[in-house]
C-alpha cells in the first residue's frame, strides 16, 4: 500500500510557504501486530500547527525536516492485526497530512456514525470543542451573571466558549473579523453581543459590550484584541490562555505599549488568575464528562457548530495559511478521501 504525504522540508519564516514542505508518495510497511492499515478521510487543520513547523522550544516537540506533517484524522480501517479493530471501523487518530497510514490500533478510538457525524469528532465533538470545555469550566470557571470574552469566536474554540458560557447563566461576548462573522456570532451562536476587531472603534465597541467589565477573558488571538480584552478585567478576573495565534507568523517581536511591567501590575492590582494550558493535561478528568455532556448539548441544539471543509489534500497548506489568518468560518477541515458514513 502506498501513501501520498505531505512533508516538512524547512522551518517556515512568517506565512509558511509552498516550499516549505514536499509531496512524496512512498510505501507503507507491513503491519506488525497490533496495527492497523488507514485510510484518510478528513484532516484537521488547527493553528498549533504552526508552532510545530518551528524549532523553537515549546510544549510539545517540532516535526523534524522529512517529517510528515502532524495532524489528528478521522480515518477507515483498510486492514487490522489487532481484535481491538475491525475492518470498516471509523476511527478517529492521529497521522497526520497524509492519504493513509499505520498506527497502533489502541491508540486509535472508534467513531459511531450513527451518534454523530464522524468529522464532528475532530471539532465540537473533539480537541477543539474539549479545549474549549476544559478551559472555560476549569480555569474561567464563569459564574452566573459574570460576563465571559472570547477571542477568535467563530473558530471551533471560540463559538464552543461561548456557547458553554450561556449554558452556564453568563453573558457572552464575541471578537470576531468582520460583519459577517459578527452577525454569525449573535444570530447563530446566541452570544449576547459581538465586536469586529477591524473595526476603528473596536476598543469603544468592546467598552459598549460590557460595560459591567469582564469577568472571564479566553485568550485565543493575544496581540491589540487581547490587549484591550486585558484593559477590561475585572477584580478577580480569569485568563485561560489558550492561543496567542496573531503571533505564530510574526518574524519579529510584537510592537506594544502594554508594557510587562504594566501588564504584571495589572495582574497585581486587579487580582487576576493568568493560567496557560494545553487541552490534553485535563483529559483524565475530564474528558468522560465532555463527551457526554458535549454530545448532549450538539444533539438538543444548545451548542451549535459548523465545519469549513477543502477537498484533497493537496490544497492542505493554502487552507492552512487561511485558517493563521482567518479566513476560514468554523471548524477547518480537508477531506482527503470520500466518507462512507455520510
Amino acid at each position: 500500500m502506498q501513501t501520498t504525504q505531505i512533508r516538512l522540508t524547512a522551518r517556515p519564516v512568517g506565512e509558511p510557504k509552498d516550499s516549505d514542505v514536499e509531496t512524496a508518495t512512498v510505501d507503507l510497511p507491513e503491519l506488525a501486530e497490533g496495527e492497523v492499515l488507514l485510510r484518510t478521510i478528513y484532516l484537521s487543520l488547527d493553528p498549533y500547527m504552526r508552532g510545530r513547523m518551528s524549532a523553537a522550544k515549546s510544549y510539545a516537540k517540532p516535526v523534524e525536516l522529512g517529517d510528515v506533517m502532524e495532524g489528528g484524522t478521522v480515518c477507515e480501517v483498510l486492514e487490522s492485526r489487532s481484535d481491538r479493530r475491525a475492518v470498516g471501523d471509523i476511527v478517529l487518530a492521529y497521522t497526520g497530512w497524509q492519504t493513509h497510514g499505520v498506527a497502533q490500533a489502541r491508540h486509535t478510538r472508534r467513531l459511531d456514525p450513527a451518534e454523530a457525524p464522524v468529522s464532528t469528532a475532530l471539532g465540537v465533538l473533539g480537541m477543539p470543542g474539549f479545549t474549549a470545555y476544559a478551559g472555560l469550566l476549569e480555569i474561567g470557571r464563569p459564574a452566573e451573571g459574570e460576563t465571559v470574552v472570547v477571542a477568535a469566536a467563530t473558530g471551533p474554540v471560540g463559538s464552543a466558549v461561548g456557547q458553554i458560557a450561556r449554558l452556564k447563566g453568563a453573558r457572552a461576548v464575541g471578537i470576531a473579523g468582520g460583519p459577517e462573522k459578527c452577525r454569525l456570532l449573535v444570530e447563530e451562536y446566541g452570544f449576547d453581543a459581538a465586536i469586529d476587531h477591524r473595526s476603528e472603534s473596536f476598543a469603544d465597541d468592546l467598552a459598549a459590550a460590557t460595560p459591567d467589565g469582564i469577568d472571564v477573558y479566553f485568550e485565543n488571538v493575544a496581540g491589540p484584541v487581547g490587549e484591550a480584552a486585558l484593559r477590561r478585567m475585572n477584580t478577580y478576573g480569569r485568563v485561560p490562555v489558550c492561543g496567542l495565534v496573531a503571533n505564530y507568523n510574526a518574524t519579529e517581536a510584537p510592537h506594544s505599549d502594554f508594557t510587562f511591567p504594566g501588564f504584571f501590575s495589572n495582574v497585581l492590582v486587579k487580582s487576576l488568575t493568568v493560567r496557560g494550558f494545553i487541552q490534553d493535561e485535563f483529559t483524565r478528568t475530564h474528558h468522560e464528562a465532555f463527551l457526554a455532556e458535549m454530545a448532549r448539548w450538539v444533539g438538543d441544539g444548545s451548542v451549535r457548530h459548523r465545519e469549513d471543509v477543502v477537498d484533497g489534500l493537496e490544497n492542505a497548506l493554502e487552507a492552512f495559511r487561511g485558517l493563521l489568518t482567518g479566513r476560514n468560518l468554523g471548524k477547518l477541515l480537508v477531506r482527503v478521501g470520500d466518507d462512507p458514513t455520510a
